[in-house]
């Protein structure tokens, strides 16, 4: 998975390389397909990754159910990541005000 990478795109990268290899004849299980995706996962996933690991059997882990999580995990980030910017912008800009800058 790339840095700048959102999930969906990831999972749509995994599922056209698993194609093209139950294509050339082999089946991948979804138990490897559900370690390979959390292997490749950047460190902004690792708290989630732990967690489920610690929460649940991965080998009975689905692939949709691991995406569902992730994605989850990926919107609520992304929500908390832009209010805290939001919130130092508009800090930023009462400070001005009060300053008359």
């Amino acid at each position: 998975m790339l840095e700048d990478e959102n999930i969906q795109d990831y999972h749509l990268n995994i599922l056209d390389n698993a194609n093209s290899i139950e294509s050339l004849g082999d089946k991948i299980s979804d138990e490897k397909l559900v370690r390979k995706i959390i292997k490749y996962l950047t460190k902004r996933f690792d708290m989630k990754v732990t967690a489920i690991k610690e929460a649940q059997d991965i080998s009975s882990l689905k692939v949709d159910e691991l995406i569902g999580s992730l994605q989850n995990f990926e919107i609520t980030v992304n929500n908390k990541t832009d209010k805290k910017g939001k919130g130092i912008a508009l800090h930023l800009v009462s400070i001005l005000m009060r300053h008359k800058v």
